[in-house]
């Protein structure tokens, strides 16, 4: 994928189990972060969290890497940088279905991510014209790429992570910030974005109800 076309293409730097605080303090002069998570799997009690990745505007990636539940529970206990970006008021956290990011965040680090814009949920609102709302799709339509997720189902936990798997990890979140601007303009357009906001705020009340167990509890 040409990553050139979408942020600077910096090398991403590796962190183990938080960021540095000069890391941190950088972030929080933006207004906007994009963050992934990467996974054992998607059930989330049972495949724990191994891999956050960070973007900003210019490109600027960071991966936080989680060897063990112990090291998360440590974290989850005493608080933690990726903790105080997650949770700053000032600099928007942007996702692709942050339903399940939100959750594993929640879960796995003690974070109430807020404020929040989810480019899935807002693709729904305004590309329903379709039924394909996945990264991929969305990518190939507003900006022209094909995204490579070779990459997505392999094994998050391994100590020596390839150079395939750090190249897709970056990308992911890389592409969220011209991804953003598409999306956000769709919804400005489509006079659809203080609803957009609504769900938003909403998001972290319907994870907490998803790691109760409670999946589909707007259902009749």
């Amino acid at each position: 994928m040409p990553s050139e076309l979408l942020v600077k293409h910096n090398k991403p730097e590796l962190f183990e189990n938080d960021l540095p605080d000069e890391r941190l303090a950088y972030y929080l002069t933006k207004s906007v972060v994009a963050i992934d998570t990467e996974t054992r799997g998607l059930f989330i009690p049972r495949d724990r969290l191994c891999l956050v990745q960070i973007c900003d505007d210019e490109g600027v990636v960071s991966f936080v890497r989680y060897k063990s539940r112990e090291d998360l529970e440590k974290l989850k206990n005493g608080g933690s940088n990726v903790k105080k970006l997650c949770e700053a008021q000032e600099v928007t956290k942007l996702f692709h279905y942050a339903r399940f990011d939100v959750a594993v965040l929640k879960y796995y680090l003690g974070i109430e991510v807020k404020p929040l814009f989810c480019t899935k949920i807002g693709s729904k609102l305004v590309r329903t014209y379709t039924e394909r709302h996945g990264l991929k799709d969305l990518v190939r339509e507003l900006l022209k790429i094909e995204l490579d997720k070779t990459d997505q189902t392999s094994d998050w936990a391994q100590l020596d992570l390839t150079e395939s798997q750090l190249e897709y990890a970056a990308n992911d979140v890389r592409v969220l910030l011209p991804l953003h601007q598409k999306v956000k303009e769709r919804l400005e357009r489509e006079g659809r974005s203080e609803l957009a906001l609504k769900l938003y705020s909403a998001l972290p009340a319907v994870c907490d109800a998803d790691l109760l167990g409670y999946n589909n509890i707007f259902d009749h």
